[in-house]
């Protein structure tokens, strides 16, 4: 068996943030939403004293690599539905 761990990497544009507090609750909702859904782990991994802008990564881990795929397609609609025009870009990784 060979294992598979992927990464989608989230870059969010927070237009409508005046402050951290608004971005860290944009934020926050999102994370706490796609672990539940999904039971991913998600951590923001830039942008954490930036007002507007966050990066969120979203890790699975799976002995089917394309059920892998089919987790994190499914994380990043999640996303783009609650996120809408916030989402500037999206991207997946995968490890070995």
């Amino acid at each position: 068996m060979n294992p598979a761990v992927g990464v989608l990497t989230l870059e969010l544009q927070i237009s409508e943030a005046h402050s951290l507090k608004d971005k860290r609750h944009v934020v926050k909702s999102l994370k706490d939403r796609l672990r539940t859904r999904f039971n991913v782990s998600v951590a923001e991994i830039a942008g954490q004293d930036t007002w507007q802008y966050s990066v969120v990564a979203a890790v699975t881990v799976s002995g089917d690599r394309a059920r892998a795929e089919q987790v994190l397609q499914a994380v990043e609609r999640e996303a783009e539905s609650v996120l809408g025009g916030m989402l500037a870009s999206t991207g997946v990784e995968w490890l070995s």
